[in-house]
């Protein structure tokens, strides 16, 4: 129950950041802009030393099989995340389709590693509270940069903590320890890190030929990022005759677990 009420507490303090307009660079004060480049060369720095590494290391024990059948598994987990948020927007089929991939995958799919409900016609339909509170007209604020997690926005943030307190593996990891601290949520914060590092696979060719072949590569990876937002800006003004670029990064949707 204080993991849940720190989660909140962190929520209502980033939500009331979420004043500012829709973000961008023009948007991006000295002082912000300063902080988001020590930020980011920090994360550079872990990323270079640490994350990176980490990944390469993974992909060399595993083979595709298996990373597919980790990827399934998170992918699985966040189901639920999306039953809520899809009732939360008003989208009561998108809500059914999900809690029927997960009950599917959790079962035939042997806890997911499978997508079997992908095979009987339940396509895949992720969405989580950073896309309810844009569904709802919340702004997004100004771009940051936050420790190891990178790129964001105020409303991204308190989207990112409030699916991660509604996954599974949160709940079923507290009442497992029966709330000893000393081993409260050690199952969810191992699982947490694997993910973290298959994503990371994922995208290591992706990050380096972002950031290799850029001159700044804090910029490339910013501009990045906000046309990727672009896709979930529901109530944010579009051109219907520009097409955002297709940089799906899927960070802020994958550390949920």
């Amino acid at each position: 129950m204080l993991k849940t009420l720190k989660y909140i507490a962190f929520s209502v303090l980033l939500g009331h950041l979420v004043v500012y307009p829709a973000f961008g660079a023009e948007d991006e004060s000295s002082a912000l802009e300063t902080y988001n480049r020590a930020m980011f060369n920090f994360n550079s720095a872990a990323d270079y030393y640490v994350i990176k590494p980490a990944a390469k290391g993974y992909r060399a024990v595993t083979n595709g099989f298996i990373r597919e059948r980790v990827h399934n598994f998170f992918a699985n987990l966040k189901e639920p995340v999306a039953v809520v948020n899809h009732t939360l927007q008003g989208n009561l089929g998108d809500s059914g389709k999900s809690l029927g991939r997960f009950l599917v995958n959790s079962t035939l799919g042997l806890l997911g590693t499978f997508d079997v409900a992908s095979g009987w016609g339940l396509a895949n339909n992720k969405t989580g509270f950073d896309e309810t509170l844009a569904k709802w007209c919340v702004p997004d604020g100004p771009y940051i940069v936050l420790p190891i997690l990178g790129a964001s926005t105020p409303r991204a943030t308190v989207g990112l903590a409030a699916d991660t307190a509604a996954t599974p593996t949160y709940w079923a990891d507290y009442y497992a320890t029966f709330g000893n601290d000393l081993e409260k949520y050690s199952f969810y914060y191992g699982l947490t890190a694997l993910g973290f590092v298959s994503i990371r696979e994922e995208n290591i060719e992706l990050l380096d030929k972002l950031t290799e072949s850029s001159v700044d590569p804090y910029s490339t990876i910013k501009s990045a990022y906000i046309q990727n937002r672009l896709k979930i800006a529901a109530c944010a003004p579009k051109d219907k005759d520009a097409e955002p670029a297709s940089y799906d990064f899927d960070f802020d949707e994958d550390f949920d677990e």
